[in-house]
This record gives structure tokens, sequence and C-alpha cells, in this order.
């Protein structure tokens, strides 16, 4: 991964074989990015993504593998418990150009991502709320 930071934004390319939140997150460590959001493209063959199913208040999720192209992927920077908290969601096609998408929760880059994160001056933690089954913004 390489990364170049350009005031309150930074241009990150994350290279084949690199596993995309690992990235994301010591990116994020590293320049103690604690609020902003994130948007990017590229390429997988191998991803999880999941659908939170609201009555069981669990992720169902699915493995993807072979070639995928990461037609969108969009979400926010906040922190949890003082870590780095990366809420994704991704869509993603197929070779027959279906597309699917859902919360991402790995994926390993096979060509290469290009993202841009957009850091907010500020933070902003989560906390778990039992009757959604999620960490959700705390925004008090």
């Amino acid at each position: 991964m390489i990364y170049k930071q350009f005031h309150n934004k930074v241009m990150v390319r994350i290279d084949k074989g690199e596993e995309l939140i690992d990235c994301l997150k010591t990116i994020c460590k590293t320049l103690d990015i604690k609020l902003g959001s994130i948007i990017g493209i590229g390429a997988t063959d191998k991803i999880t993504v999941g659908l939170m199913n609201t009555k069981t208040k669990k992720y169902q999720s699915k493995e993807f593998t072979g070639d995928h192209e990461i037609t969108s992927l969009v979400g926010n920077i906040t922190t949890l418990n003082g870590e780095v908290y990366l809420h994704l969601h991704v869509t993603i096609c197929n070779i027959e150009h279906k597309a699917l998408g859902g919360h991402l929760t790995s994926a390993v880059i096979s060509a290469t991502f290009e993202g841009i994160i957009d850091i907010i001056d500020g933070q902003i933690n989560r906390e778990y709320n039992d009757e959604i089954g999620l960490n959700l913004l705390s925004l008090k």
C-alpha cells in the first residue's frame, strides 16, 4: 500500500495481495485519522460481504471468490473504544456484469484499489445499541 496526503485528503493505492480493511486501518492509525469518509474502486478475487439480519441482530456473510470489480466502496471512519472503526459498504460486479453488495467484512485486492480518504477534524465515537444490535454513531 502507498498513500499521499494533501491537506485533509489522502489518496490511497492498495496493491495486489493486500487486505483492504487492514491497509485502510493502518493508514488511519498512522495518520491519526479519527473521523472521515472513504470512497474507492478496484478489483478483488476474495471478498466477504454481509447483510444485517434485523431479527437476529447478526450479520449474514458470504464469501465470493474469482475476479470481481469493486465498482463502489463507500464508508466512514469513527472510533470505538479508542480504536479506528471503519463502517464500509461495497458494490462488486462479477464476470457476468451482475452487481451485488453489502457490508464489507474483508477483501483481498487482485489488481489494485484506488481510494480517497476525506479527513474531518474531530472525533465521533460509537456505542453499542442493544435494541438494534449495532455500534451506532454517538452524536451526543
